[in-house]
C-alpha cells in the first residue's frame, strides 16, 4: 500500500502541476474519513503518511479541555484525565492514540478519489490567482470562450478564465464566441467555485490602459495621465499633463493624423474622447474640461466644493452636452460640482449674491452700504472672514485705514458672538425639536439661524426648503417634516 501512495501521488502531481504535499493532504483526508466510518461514532481520527516511505499511522484523537466533565467526550478528554498520561499536556492540545488503519486500495476507487480531484482542483485554482494576482490593473487579451445573458468569459490560455459581468462590458458593441477581447483586470479573489479573475471594459482604468499602450511617451514618463472619466461606447475624457516643456502633451496622445486617438477608439467601439491638458489650477483645470466648450468666466466656492461655470447663450447646450454628458464627465474628471449657467443667469445670481453679502455687512456690522459694497467686491464673503483674517488683507483695499479694520474686525467678532450665544439659547429653548427622531444639536442650531424654533415652526416646512440645509436628505426631510406634524393627526388618523 505504501509503494501504491508514492505512485498516485508522483502521477497525479505530475498530471495536474500541483505540489506533492497537496495530493498527500488529500489522501490523509480521505484515510480518515474511512476510518471514521469504520470505527463508527462522533471521532476525530488523524492519519499520517511518510512523504519518504509511503507507511501512514492513524490516530484517534481528543481535544484536552478545562473542568470536571466534557460535553462531547467522544471528541474531548477533561485536563485531569488527559495529565494521567501526559503530565505536560495543555487545555487545547490534542491527546492520540493509534488506531486500526483502513487500507489505501479499498478507498482509492472511492472517498480517496473525491477528496484528491477536490484538493486538486482547489489548488489549481489558488495557483490562477497566485500567478495572475500580481498582474492585476493591467490589460489582459483573451478569446470569448461563452456568452450568458450578457455575461463573457475569455479563456486567457493554458485554462485560465477571466469573467466580464455585463455591467463591464461597453454597452453597444457586439461580441461573438471566438472573438479576441481585451480588458482591464481589475480584480483577483480566490473563490471555491467560479470566476476567480474579474476584467472590465467600461473602467475609466482600461481608457487610461490603453493609452499607455499606444504612447509610448506615457511609458517614458515624458507624459503622465492624471484621471480618466467615461460614458462607455459613447464619449469619454482622459487629462494629461507634459513634463517635459517641449512636448505637447495633447499632440503627443493623439498621434500623427490622429493614429493613436483613432486605435483607442476602435478598442471602444467607437467611443469619442476628448484628451484634456491638466492644470495645478483647478478653475483653469474646470475651463478645460468643458472642452469643447468655451467657459466665459468661473466662480468657485471651495466650501461646497462646486464652480459656477458661465457659457454664452448660443453655447450652452453644448457645454451641458446630450443629457448633461459634456459636463458630468467634467465634473467627474475634475472632482468638482459644476453648474452650467449662461452669462445672464451667472450675472444675475452674481448680482443676488453681492446684495445679500452686502445686507448682512450692513446689518451685522452697522455699516453703510458703500462700505459693505468695498468688503464683498473685494472678495470678502463671511462676517468670519473679516473678523480673522490678517489685518495686511483689510489694509489693501484702498478706501480702508488701521482706524476702519480695526472697527470693522471689532464689530465683526462683536456680531460673531452675539450669534453663537443666542443659537445657544435657541438651542436650549428648543426642546421639542429635540425630541424628533434624527434631530441633532447642529440640525437645530442651522434650523435657528432660519428663525424655526419649536416643532410648529419645522412643521410648517416644505421637504425641499428643508433639504437645503447642509447635511439633510430628501429622506430624512421628510422623516422630520412627518414627526413635526404629528400632533396634527386625531387619534383615528385623520386630519
Amino acid at each position: 500500500m505504501s509503494k501504491e501512495i508514492l505512485y498516485v501521488v508522483d502521477a497525479v502531481s505530475n498530471e495536474k502541476n500541483v505540489p506533492k504535499g497537496v495530493i498527500f493532504e488529500a489522501i490523509e483526508a480521505a484515510l480518515a474519513s474511512a476510518a471514521r466510518k469504520r470505527h463508527g461514532g462522533d471521532i476525530e481520527v488523524r492519519v499520517a503518511i511518510d512523504r519518504v516511505s509511503g507507511e501512514y499511522t492513524t490516530l484517534r484523537r481528543w481535544k484536552v479541555v478545562e473542568g470536571e466533565t466534557s460535553e462531547n467526550p467522544e471528541r474531548e478528554m477533561i485536563l485531569a484525565a488527559a495529565r494521567l498520561d501526559d503530565p505536560d499536556v495543555q487545555p487545547g492540545e490534542y491527546v492520540e492514540e493509534e488506531i486500526e488503519s483502513v487500507e489505501f486500495g479499498r478507498i482509492a476507487a472511492q472517498a480517496a478519489k473525491q477528496v484528491i480531484v477536490q484538493k486538486v482542483r482547489e489548488a489549481e485554482r489558488r495557483q490562477v490567482v497566485d500567478a495572475y494576482i500580481d498582474r492585476k490593473g493591467s490589460l489582459m487579451m483573451g478569446v470569448v470562450k461563452r456568452m450568458d445573458r450578457g455575461n463573457v468569459t475569455l479563456d486567457l490560455g493554458n485554462g485560465v478564465e477571466a469573467f466580464l459581468h455585463r455591467e463591464d462590458m461597453i454597452g453597444r458593441e457586439t461580441v461573438h464566441v471566438g472573438d479576441r477581447l481585451r480588458g482591464y483586470l481589475k480584480d483577483v479573489r480566490h473563490e471555491p467555485r467560479g470566476p476567480q479573475l474579474f476584467m472590465s471594459r467600461t473602467a475609466p482604468e482600461f481608457l487610461i490602459k490603453l493609452f499607455e499602450l499606444e504612447v509610448p511617451e506615457i511609458g517614458q514618463g515624458l507624459i503622465q495621465v492624471m484621471g480618466a472619466a467615461r460614458d462607455p461606447g459613447l464619449r469619454a475624457k482622459i487629462a494629461v499633463r507634459s513634463m517635459d516643456p517641449r512636448l505637447d502633451p495633447v499632440g503627443t496622445c493623439v498621434g500623427m493624423r490622429g493614429s493613436r486617438v483613432q486605435s483607442v477608439t476602435n478598442e471602444l467601439s467607437g467611443e469619442r474622447i476628448d484628451i484634456i491638458v491638466w492644470d495645478e489650477n483647478p478653475a483653469q483645470f474646470v475651463i478645460n474640461a468643458m472642452s469643447p466648450a468655451d467657459v466665459v468666466s468661473i466662480v468657485v466656492d471651495e466650501d461646497s466644493h462646486s464652480m459656477d461655470v458661465a457659457v454664452t447663450e448660443e453655447k450652452l447646450s453644448q457645454a451641458i452636452g446630450r443629457g448633461g454628458q459634456n459636463v458630468r464627465l467634467a465634473s467627474q474628471l475634475t472632482g468638482w460640482h459644476l453648474n452650467v449657467m449662461t452669462e445672464e443667469q451667472a450675472r444675475e445670481k452674481s448680482d443676488s449674491e453681492l446684495g445679500r453679502l452686502v445686507g448682512e455687512f450692513m446689518r451685522q456690522l452697522d455699516i453703510d452700504e458703500d462700505i459693505a459694497l468695498l468688503l464683498a467686491e473685494t472678495g470678502f464673503s463671511s462676517i468670519e472672514e473679516i473678523a480673522y483674517v490678517p489685518m495686511a488683507e483689510l489694509l489693501e483695499i484702498p478706501e480702508f485705514d488701521e482706524d476702519i479694520v480695526e472697527a470693522l474686525r471689532g464689530r465683526a467678532r462683536d456680531a460673531l458672538l452675539t450669534r453663537a450665544i443666542a443659537s445657544e439659547e435657541r438651542v436650549e429653548d428648543a426642546v421639542d425639536l429635540a425630541t424628533l427622531d434624527g434631530m441633532t444639536p447642529e440640525l437645530i442650531a442651522r434650523l435657528a439661524e432660519r428663525d424655526v424654533h419649536d416643532a410648529e415652526e419645522l412643521a410648517e416646512m416644505s421637504v425641499a426648503e428643508l433639504a437645503e440645509i447642509e447635511g439633510v436628505d430628501e429622506e430624512l426631510a421628510g422623516r422630520l417634516i412627518m414627526a413635526a406634524r404629528a400632533p396634527w393627526f386625531n387619534a383615528d388618523g385623520q386630519n
